[in-house]
């Protein structure tokens, strides 16, 4: 589990890497929480996220936003943000040049950048959203969403109501051309305590589904 450090928009950015074993192994990119709120790339959710995707034979990366950790520069309102992560990608798509697939995984915040950035690099095949926080950011910006994904979301949120992110989810669902699969754990708190298990028992079996094997033409890791 390597230490990374790669240019960002606003200076280094610092990461930690797990590269898979096949040449062609598929990516994926972990997207944390709220840096003003104690958001890490360390954070138990986005770690738990980190290890689920790197069982499952994936390249992964998982990097602190601007002014994070060992990341240079300062919060900048989820715009620069955005830009870390579109660096970020970058990176992991250059060291794995040949990618079956790419995948983005964001928990809270972190969710929100992720489909921001899905709207931005069409060759993001699948995305998994944690906790989306539906009730404090607008996600109208994905009309229409351009890729399929799973929701997780605990029932005993109370932060992100399970309420808010249901009505996402159902307006997201009446897209055409796209499937949102939407798994809600019982008992689960905004941060998963005591039920991380469930959650990455969904996002792994997910992950396993057949449906997202890119089709011939279609844009893979890069």
């Amino acid at each position: 589990m390597p230490d990374v450090i790669f240019a960002g928009p606003e200076g280094r950015l610092e990461g930690r890497y797990q590269p898979g074993r096949a040449a062609n192994a598929p990516i994926a990119l972990m997207l944390h929480p709220h840096p003003q709120h104690g958001g890490t790339m360390n954070n138990k959710v986005v770690y738990t996220l980190y290890q689920a995707f790197a069982r499952q034979g994936f390249s992964v990366l998982r990097f602190n936003f601007r002014g994070v950790g060992r990341s240079q520069g300062e919060f900048d309102r989820g715009e620069g943000e955005l830009s870390d992560a579109a660096a970020a990608l970058d990176w992991l798509q250059a060291y794995n040049e040949k990618a079956s697939q790419c995948w983005i995984a964001g928990f809270s915040f972190g969710a929100w950048i992720g489909m921001q950035l899905l709207m931005r690099r069409p060759e993001i095949n699948a995305f998994v959203s944690v906790a989306p926080p539906a009730n404090m950011y607008d996600f109208s910006f994905l009309a229409p969403c351009p890729s399929s994904g799973l929701v997780v979301q605990g029932d005993d949120d109370d932060i992100v109501p399970e309420s808010s992110v249901a009505k996402l989810v159902n307006k997201l669902s009446q897209q055409r051309d796209i499937s949102i699969d939407y798994r809600v754990v019982p008992g689960a708190n905004h941060f998963f305590t005591n039920r991380l298990d469930a959650m990455t028992g969904h996002v792994e079996d997910y992950i396993n589904q057949p449906p997202h094997e890119p089709q011939p033409g279609e844009p893979a890791g890069k």
